[in-house]
């Protein structure tokens, strides 16, 4: 798996597919492994953990549809929308089979990904996963989503979001922050949005469906995810679940070197064949 150890420069561009432009960053050559981030962040989520990757596959970043820099489709917004976008992108990049690796909301399109079409998919990482079921849905229907936050005119929304995430993330570790308010202001409405799609989606009906090698990552300091690891890794046969003692929130950026290589040896264990 030692493919391109010196390709590991990241590589920015548009990709044409049949729901729209979807931007992708890329790193290195090799199996490809498909990166998908939280809501409402971007590809820059796994900014430090692409050239890492990068070493040993072909690492591919994308924006999902409707977030930095992807179109935004006519659609409603829909985990399964995002997840047909992803296999519309990998049918562009004419690549029959890859591993997935999501991370919160992005680990809900990937679920969606591999009970959909689990020919495309050798391995399945699942970093802070929700468990979504009828019971989370009741209880999340009315509730006010992190992000939400009401624009005024003297910016004081700004701040509010900040103080609303900074407890999810490492004590004065601003950068992390700074990374997450860009992606947030560009994605708009679907900042808090994203949430709320998450929030419907039926992945009970899914996750008995996943068939691939499956490693769920449960960060132990993210108190909206590691409580929900064990039911995702239970209902999924065959799965390893794993704790990242002090992971939070931003966890692919918070220790990407950590994030890379778990992803790596996990991947690197299930792919050789494919």
């Amino acid at each position: 798996m030692n493919a391109s150890r010196a390709g590991s420069e990241i590589e920015r561009r548009f990709v044409a597919t049949r729901l729209g432009r979807i931007h992708v960053a890329e790193a290195g050559a090799g199996f490809p492994v498909l990166l998908l981030h939280q809501t409402p962040r971007s590809w820059d989520e796994y900014r430090d953990v692409l050239p890492l990757l990068g070493r040993d596959f072909r690492a591919i970043a994308m924006d999902t549809l409707g977030f930095g820099d992807s179109d935004r489709p006519a659609d409603p917004p829909s985990i399964e929308l995002w997840a047909q976008g992803a296999l519309a992108l990998l049918d562009a990049l004419e690549l029959p089979r890859a591993a997935i690796v999501g991370h919160h909301t992005g680990a809900a399109i990937a679920v969606e990904i591999a009970a959909r079409a689990p020919a495309r998919v050798s391995a399945l990482v699942l970093s802070a996963c929700p468990f979504v079921d009828a019971a989370r849905r009741a209880k999340h229907e009315s509730m006010r989503v992190i992000d939400d936050v009401e624009t005024r005119s003297d910016g004081a929304h700004l701040s509010e979001l900040w103080a609303r995430r900074q407890p999810f993330y490492p004590a004065g570790n601003a950068d992390l922050l700074r990374r997450f308010m860009i992606d947030a202001l560009r994605a708009g409405e679907m900042a808090a949005e994203g949430h709320r799609v998450v929030n419907r989606y039926r992945m009970e009906d899914r996750l008995g469906q996943i068939q691939c090698p499956t490693l769920v990552i449960a960060p132990t300091d993210d108190p909206h995810a590691h409580p929900a690891a064990p039911k995702v890794a239970g209902a999924i046969g065959g799965s390893v679940l794993r704790e990242l003692s002090g992971g939070m929130v931003p966890l692919p950026d918070q220790m990407p070197e950590v994030f890379a290589g778990v992803v790596r040896d996990f991947v690197a264990g299930h792919v050789a064949g494919s």
